[in-house]
């Protein structure tokens, strides 16, 4: 079933509608020109966390953009670009990432971008547009990934950035390296007519969510999920299905949403992963969803995939 069709599907990843321009991206004059814009806009990361313009009441919130004028202005115009796409009406996009101590050494200094706020913060509030969430999604993980990859993982040399930040270059050995994505398989799992949920012990109070974990080296998507599901709470999963994914910017991931088949129903905590587990039919789930829950049970927000996986049982879609 595609995610077009599927209720609520997250915030984060849902709606960047742009063209990346992967051929045209590889040639730094392009790239360039495309700054230079009049309609290009800009926005600035410090410490992962977007420069805001928030409304008179600060019920809503949006990305700060700066056009080129304004890039030079504030003294970002030495500061590596990150091509994010073309929109519809044919505006490039641009992210800047930098740290505290650089934005300081700037003409107004930091103050002039204050308050700063962490980015799963801005999105758990839900006073942003999916887009400019997505955004901002999509500008963190590749400024992530170029924290980690600034220098040559063959002969330890410094990589420069290059293609508008999606490929990083080796100067002395000529190794390029290109933005990663760990894959991570999130679940749904049924024996029909109850699904399984679990609490660890990150979570927030009371919050209920499917299992997930990362796939490993030489796994299989389908049989990550059965040994997760075995691992975290001893539950023997047949039948798995894809649903939807979602891209999960802490630090880079990929969601891939799928749908399992209980063999078993009796749980087992084998590992400290979970706290607790229990088996939810689609009443109770609803009143979960509702925050109508006896016992004060809740989902995760609809940022994630998780909510969308939850609530497509709840409503008979999964």
């Amino acid at each position: 079933m595609p995610f077009e069709t599927l209720p609520h599907y997250p915030t984060i990843g849902a709606m960047l509608h742009v063209d990346r321009k992967s051929a045209e991206r590889a040639d730094q004059k392009w790239v360039e020109a495309q700054c230079n814009r009049p309609e290009a806009r800009f926005f600035v990361l410090i410490n992962l966390k977007p420069i805001l313009a928030s409304g008179a009441n600060r019920s809503t919130t949006e990305i700060r953009w700066f056009n080129p004028a304004e890039r030079a202005d504030l003294g970002l115009g030495e500061y590596d670009v990150l091509f994010l796409g073309i929109d519809g009406q044919d505006r490039p996009h641009f992210s800047i990432a930098m740290s505290e101590n650089d934005a300081k050494q700037l003409p107004r200094g930091v103050e002039q971008f204050e308050p700063l706020v962490e980015f799963r913060s801005l999105a758990m509030q839900g006073i942003m547009a999916a887009e400019e969430l997505s955004f901002i999604a999509t500008a963190r993980s590749l400024a992530t990934w170029h924290q980690t990859h600034r220098c040559c993982g063959r002969c330890g040399a410094h990589t420069k950035p290059r293609d508008g930040g999606w490929r990083r270059k080796c100067w002395a050995c000529d190794q390029s390296a290109f933005p990663r994505s760990d894959p991570a398989v999130i679940m749904l799992i049924t024996d029909g007519e109850r699904c399984l949920l679990g609490h660890e012990e990150r979570f927030l109070e009371n919050v209920m969510s499917v299992l997930a974990g990362f796939v490993e080296p030489g796994e299989a998507i389908e049989d990550a999920v059965r040994r997760e599901v075995m691992e975290e709470a001893g539950i023997e999963v047949g039948k798995v299905s894809y649903l939807a994914s979602q891209p999960w910017p802490f630090p880079h991931s990929l969601m891939i949403g799928c749908v399992g088949e209980a063999l078993t129903t009796e749980i087992k905590l084998e590992d400290s992963e979970l706290v607790h587990a229990l088996w939810a039919d689609r009443a109770e789930v609803g009143r979960m969803l509702a925050s109508e829950h006896e016992d004060g049970l809740r989902v995760p927000a609809n940022i994630s995939i998780s909510h969308m996986l939850i609530r497509s049982f709840a409503e008979g879609l999964a």
